[in-house]
């Protein structure tokens, strides 16, 4: 069941200046889902008007009716809110079955909206910060950087700073005498901050920071010394018999790549630099440098995407 509604109001005010504008910019139709009438599901297909701000001096040139803001207020305040989280919190043990029953009640929501709804309503006041977890996060990548702060006793983000400077960190901190715990990266910067405001809190390492060092210098190793533990466990010869098609070309790519690593290997032992074998094979210096480093024996190699480094 769709109605049709439209605005009696032929001004709007705007909010920044306060003045009353009558010229119409345009219009433009919103459809909002309301409660079901007589078990048939109802939609306000809703006549929006755009109005434009006469004042010289204001910012805003372009205003919406009262009416406009109805999506919001129907999304947080509505009447159906409530409904829809008494559904959610009878059926606790998910939003997808909440979402099957709030269909058959026709009113379609999505599982996702009906659990924001439950932390929405359920949430606690907050308390006064103790824990949190500080880094820089991209603007805009390579151009503008922030600074954001996470509570990690309640996991979730409690402020972004404009900019990744030590004295907007420092101001901050200092407004939050009762932090008595620290997460950070191994930068500096942070570092100094978080001692001149809160010279009382600990500083910790972050988990993820110290999850990914260790984990990229483990790889390393492991690609520096990949022939040795080939050799250790026995595993440089391979059945051509068991492989698959696609394995069986790699291994095909992995003997050539063999007899160019071989090829190097024995100029190196010769005595020749890097800047020489590349003049005389014709192979790039980073394919030398790698081979001569032992970076270059992996049998089945996988590619890497650029996302990552």
């Amino acid at each position: 069941m769709f109605l049709d509604v439209r605005a009696a109001a032929v001004s709007a005010t705007c909010p920044c200046c306060g003045t009353c504008s009558r010229r119409t910019q345009s219009r433009y139709i919103r459809q909002v889902a309301d409660l079901p009438i007589a078990g048939r599901r109802v939609i306000l297909r809703v006549t929006v008007r755009r109005f434009w701000c006469d004042a010289v001096l204001c910012r805003r040139r372009i205003l919406l009716s009262a009416l406009a803001t109805m999506y919001w207020l129907r999304c947080r305040e509505g009447p159906d809110v409530s409904t829809l989280s008494s559904i959610t919190w009878d059926w606790r043990w998910g939003g997808r079955p909440a979402a099957a029953f709030a269909d058959r009640l026709m009113m379609p929501v999505s599982n996702d909206t009906l659990l924001r709804v439950v932390r929405r309503r359920s949430e606690q006041p907050r308390d006064k910060l103790a824990i949190i977890g500080i880094d820089d996060f991209a603007f805009r990548r390579g151009q503008r950087y922030g600074t954001i702060v996470c509570d990690l006793e309640r996991r979730r983000p409690v402020t972004l700073l404009p900019d990744r400077e030590q004295a907007t960190s420092q101001a901050w901190l200092a407004g939050h005498p009762s932090i008595t715990t620290v997460a950070r990266d191994r930068g500096g910067g942070y570092g100094e901050a978080i001692a001149k405001a809160l010279p009382h809190a600990d500083q910790v390492a972050d988990r993820w920071h110290l999850m990914e060092n260790a984990s990229r210098a483990f790889l390393d190793a492991v690609s520096k010394t990949m022939r040795q533990i080939r050799k250790a466990v026995g595993s440089a010869v391979i059945d051509p018999g068991l492989l698959t098609y696609a394995e069986r070309l790699q291994y095909d790519g992995y003997l050539r790549r063999q007899e160019t690593n071989g090829a190097i290997l024995e100029l190196s032992k010769q005595g020749l630099s890097i800047k020489q074998i590349v003049k005389r094979t014709g192979y790039s210096r980073k394919l030398v440098r790698s081979v001569i480093r032992g970076q270059r024996s992996d049998v089945f190699r996988v590619r890497q995407s650029s996302l990552e480094e």
